[in-house]
């Protein structure tokens, strides 16, 4: 028996086919535009005190915000439940077909589930809900249908019907799941307000991001220590001193007393500038020509405030030190940049 083959593609559109494209885009674009305006103003006029109450349900919740859904709306669940997590609320997604084989004891009493169905009849979750309801955890339904059984049996229903769907058939589920995405997002932010969860917040759940790093990473963490430091005493010559330069690669050396607390630094900068004003140089010692009272940080700082200051000073390298000025390590911007601090 012969299987019929897919309708074939045109490898490239006509003039005809990239407008019917372009149009078609710029529909889609519109309509689930306009169901996004539509639930921002369902929201600010009608359901406002729904909107409230499941936020303040969620903000109270002592267990997890469990979101579960079927099909395209799962995908939306899934995605919701992540926002959460990474804003400030505990969050999970529990398949619902899944939660009828074993992963309803994911959920516990003092939990609050987000249930997610377009047309509120979706068995797998209502398959579920006389047990959550039985648990005593708080349910909150988003549906598009305020009549639905889902809706009904719900502490909080969220409406996000939507006038059309973007699929010119008014079958695939678009505006309604970009309305539910929307919404979930709306959810997420206000609550993230109310926690007043902060950049820092977000950093310690965004540990191998950018802002994380930023965040997260202190000077000690990036620092060069112990041999890594280029260091002379005050009394070298400034000959050894151009030799731990070239030694250690940072382009510079501390300048240390007895006491191992820094009192200059000396770079190929200040070299480059000595040698245009001055043409024997062999008998000074670094102490004739270092910098005093080098700028320095602190190892428990933001690698962030190193940078701000190499920015500032427009400097390529600093020195490490402890409160009473005791020499710990080097830093420099190459070290920052392989942190990915910048």
């Amino acid at each position: 028996m012969s299987v019929p083959h897919a309708k074939t593609v045109p490898a490239t559109f006509d003039a005809t086919s990239t407008a019917r494209a372009l149009q078609f885009a710029s529909a889609t674009l519109q309509i689930e535009a306009d169901a996004i305006l539509a639930l921002k103003k369902r929201i600010s006029e009608e359901t406002s005190a729904q909107f409230v109450k499941a936020v303040s349900l969620l903000l109270n919740c002592d267990g997890r915000v469990v979101v579960s859904g079927i099909g395209k709306s799962g995908h939306i669940a899934r995605k919701i439940a992540s926002t959460l997590a990474s804003t400030g609320t505990p969050a999970l997604f529990v398949h619902a077909a899944e939660a009828s084989h074993g992963d309803l004891g994911m959920i516990a009493a003092n939990d609050a589930l987000i249930a997610i169905s377009y047309s509120g009849e979706a068995g797998e979750l209502l398959a579920i809900i006389p047990i959550i309801k039985r648990m005593g955890a708080t349910l909150i339904a988003i549906t598009g249908n305020d009549a639905s059984s889902l809706a009904q049996f719900a502490d909080v229903h969220l409406n996000v019907k939507v006038d059309k769907e973007a699929c010119p058939l008014n079958l695939a589920p678009t505006a309604s799941t970009t309305a539910t995405l929307a919404l979930g997002d709306a959810l997420a932010m206000a609550l993230l307000d109310a926690r007043g969860f902060g950049e820092e917040d977000f950093a310690r759940s965004h540990p191998g991001g950018a802002l994380g790093r930023r965040l997260l990473t202190h000077v000690r963490d990036v620092m060069r220590t112990g041999d890594a430091i280029p260091t002379v005493a005050a009394d070298a010559t400034l000959y050894s001193a151009l030799l731990e330069i070239s030694k250690k690669g940072m382009a510079m050396t501390a300048v240390v007393d007895a006491d191992g607390r820094a009192i200059g630094v000396f770079t190929d900068g200040d070299l480059r500038r000595l040698i245009e004003n001055k043409q024997d140089f062999s008998t000074l010692s670094i102490a004739d020509v270092m910098h005093a009272n080098p700028r320095s940080v602190q190892p428990e700082q933001l690698a962030v405030d190193a940078v701000d200051m190499m920015e500032e000073f427009r400097i390529n390298q600093l020195l490490v030190t402890n409160t009473d000025g005791t020499l710990v390590g080097a830093l420099h911007i190459h070290d920052l940049t392989r942190a990915k601090v910048i």
